[in-house]
C-alpha cells in the first residue's frame, strides 16, 4: 500500500514540475519575442532630440481636364423619356468622339427614370400636399463625365455639348494626372527646409545634429491656380457662340513634414 502512495505521489511530483517547466518556458518564449521586436528600434524618449517642421510647395500644369454634363429629358411614357434622352446622349458623345474623346475617358455616372407628378396650388386655408398621385408624364437624367487628355480642347468640347442643348454643363476642373512627381517634389522641398530649421537651432543650441529618428508627413493638398470654369449658365447660351478661351492656369501641392533629429 505504501508503495502504491509512493508512486501516486511521485507521479503528482512529476505532473507539477512539468507544469512548473511548461510555464517558465512559455515565460521564455514571450520574453524573447518582445527582445527580438525591439531590436533595431530606437525610443525615441529616451534620446536627445529635436524637433522640426518643414514646408514645401511645388506646381504643375494641368494635363487632363474633366468636363461633365447631364441630358435631361420628359416624356409621356418611360420608354418615350428614354428614347428622347438615349438620342440626345448619342448626339453628345458622337460630337465628343469627333473631337477625339476616347471611349475609355466617358463615364455615366448616373441613370435615373423617374414620374412627374400633378401638383396642385395651395390655397389659402388648406393644407398644401406635394401632389395628387397623378402621373403626368415621366423624366429620364443620364450623368456623363469626361475626362480630356487634350486641355486645349475644352473649350470646342463645351461649344459643341451646349450646342447640342445638353443640360447642366460644368467644368473643365484641370488636374494633374499623376502627381506623384509634383508631390515628391514638395517633399523634398519640405525636408530640406526642416534640415536648415534644425541646423539653425542646433547652432543657437550648441548641439550637433545626428540622425533622423523619427519623421511624418503631412500634406499632399493640390490646390488650383488662375483656372476659369465654364458652364452653359454662365457664357454659353447661343448655339453659335465662338469656343470659350480657357486658361489651364497651373495646380500647386503643399506638404508639411515633421522630423525629429537626434542631437549630440
Amino acid at each position: 500500500m505504501n508503495t502504491d502512495h509512493d508512486n501516486v505521489l511521485q507521479a503528482g511530483v512529476k505532473i507539477a514540475i512539468i507544469g512548473v517547466l511548461a510555464i517558465f518556458s512559455l515565460y521564455l518564449y514571450a520574453q524573447t519575442m518582445v527582445a527580438i521586436e525591439s531590436l533595431g528600434r530606437t525610443n525615441i524618449s529616451n534620446v536627445a532630440s529635436i524637433t522640426v517642421t518643414g514646408t514645401g510647395k511645388a506646381s504643375a500644369t494641368p494635363n487632363i481636364a474633366q468636363i461633365s454634363f447631364s441630358v435631361e429629358q420628359i416624356g409621356a411614357t418611360g420608354s418615350d423619356a428614354q428614347d428622347k434622352a438615349t438620342k440626345l446622349t448619342e448626339a453628345a458623345l458622337a460630337a465628343l468622339k469627333k473631337l477625339g474623346i476616347l471611349d475609355k475617358d466617358i463615364k455615366t455616372t448616373g441613370y435615373q427614370v423617374t414620374p412627374d407628378y400633378e401638383v396642385k396650388p395651395c390655397s389659402p386655408g388648406t393644407p398644401c400636399t406635394t401632389g395628387t398621385g397623378k402621373i403626368l408624364g415621366y423624366r429620364v437624367t443620364q450623368s456623363v463625365e469626361v475626362k480630356v487628355r487634350d486641355t486645349a480642347k475644352a473649350g470646342d468640347i463645351l461649344q459643341a455639348l451646349t450646342a447640342l442643348g445638353v443640360q447642366n454643363v460644368s467644368g473643365p476642373n484641370f488636374m494633374v494626372d499623376d502627381e506623384s512627381a509634383t508631390q515628391a517634389q514638395a517633399r523634398g522641398i519640405a525636408i530640406a527646409d526642416a534640415r536648415e530649421k534644425a541646423e539653425v537651432l542646433a547652432a543657437q543650441l550648441g548641439v550637433r545634429l545626428g540622425k533622423i529618428i523619427g519623421f511624418s508627413e503631412n500634406g499632399g493638398v493640390v490646390y488650383p491656380m488662375n483656372q476659369r470654369a465654364m458652364t452653359k449658365s454662365a457664357a454659353m447660351d447661343s448655339a453659335t457662340a465662338p469656343a470659350p478661351s480657357i486658361p489651364v492656369g497651373e495646380n500647386e501641392t503643399n506638404t508639411n513634414v515633421t522630423v525629429v533629429y537626434e542631437i549630440r
